[in-house]
């Protein structure tokens, strides 16, 4: 079983920033992506902010991830925008994607911003809460080039986890924020179970033979997801029916889909190109200044008066969880496994940077 250490977020901080300049990226590319990462952290989104760190390592390695990119608008039209990330980490894009989309909502009420050619962007409800913390409405999805989803009546994985982000401003509460995985868990959390040397739950994911696998180390190495639901009595076709619409708008409408047929002459997703759509609304120019944010205010707090089963277990909205672990965590510290900090210290050793977090 793991340890785990509580780390000051300013030393996750440096030691990413570190191993950045240590492969090339341009600053303003490290800021960014360091930015999301840490935040990710303090959140509790614990599989994708430093957790990520030694994947990044292994797709760059590969030849997957460019350290200095040329990011680039290629299509631009009043409402509508299509970014190509030319094989950047995905934070700089997205962010970046974002906001292009809140300024096109200024001006025309709506905005969205679709991204190609880009990798892994972190959790995505960094960029929904982007929005939502400037006024804005906003939703942010991916697509994966590796993957995970195993459809319902399938054996075999077809789709990624294809998450959906949507955050909303209120006026005294903090912004709705959901961040959610269209599988019944991420993938991450497969590889929290692995490093911690635990079992997952009856459910979470399927072996190769398409039966369940509660094995935390095996379910991540198999990487066969189901949807969310887990099987068709519980809705799994609900949960596959999103993550399609989420390949949709980010694969396909971003030009991310395929690199062609595969061998057998099949369709085949593409395994290297990753898209990204950003949503963002100004309900400014819908409601009158400040009706919105008052409506979900009042919405909010009748969530919240709901008579909880226990006491001790108030019910809370999306969003909630992330507040307050990120008051606690800045506090006491981002806890990590130290089966991570090893992995980061071979990430860092050869990645010829500093290894600090000893």
């Amino acid at each position: 079983m793991a340890n785990i250490i509580k780390i000051p977020a300013d030393v996750v901080r440096s030691q990413l920033e570190a191993v950045f300049q240590a492969w090339g990226m341009p600053k303003e590319n490290i800021a960014t992506t360091v930015d999301v990462m840490v935040a990710t952290d303090l959140s509790g989104v614990d599989s994708h902010g430093l957790g990520m760190l030694p994947g990044y390592h292994q797709r760059r390695g590969r030849g997957m991830i460019k350290d200095q990119p040329d990011i680039r608008v290629v299509r631009d039209k009043p409402a509508a925008a299509l970014i190509d990330a030319d094989r950047s980490l995905g934070h700089p894009p997205s962010v970046m994607a974002m906001k292009l989309a809140m300024e096109k909502a200024r001006a025309m009420g709506v905005g969205i911003v679709s991204v190609r050619n880009s990798n892994h962007f972190g959790a995505a409800g960094y960029y929904s809460r982007m929005a939502a913390e400037a006024g804005i409405v906003g939703m942010a999805m991916t697509n994966a080039p590796t993957p995970a989803m195993v459809p319902t009546f399938g054996r075999d994985p077809v789709l990624g986890t294809n998450p959906i982000a949507f955050a909303a401003p209120a006026e005294k509460n903090p912004p709705f924020s959901l961040d959610m995985a269209t599988t019944t868990v991420a993938v991450g959390k497969l590889n929290i179970a692995r490093r911690l040397g635990k079992a997952i739950p009856n459910g979470w994911a399927l072996n190769t033979d398409g039966e369940v696998e509660t094995d935390g180390a095996a379910a991540f190495a198999a990487r066969r997801l189901t949807p969310l639901g887990g099987d068709r009595e519980r809705g799994s076709h609900k949960g596959y029916g999103l993550a399609t619409m989420v390949e949709i708008l980010c694969a396909t409408l971003s030009g991310s889909w395929s690199d062609g047929p595969g061998p057998d002459g099949k369709p085949q997703r593409t395994k290297t190109n990753v898209g990204h759509f950003f949503l963002a609304i100004d309900p400014s120019k819908v409601r009158a200044d400040g009706e919105f944010e008052a409506d979900l205010d009042r919405m909010i707090d009748m969530l919240h008066a709901t008579p909880p089963v226990d006491p001790e277990n108030p019910v809370q909205v999306a969003g909630d969880p992330e507040v307050l672990a990120t008051a606690t965590r800045l506090v006491d510290g981002i806890p990590i496994a130290d089966t991570l900090i090893e992995e980061v210290r071979k990430v860092a050793v050869e990645s010829n940077a500093p290894f600090l977090l000893a």
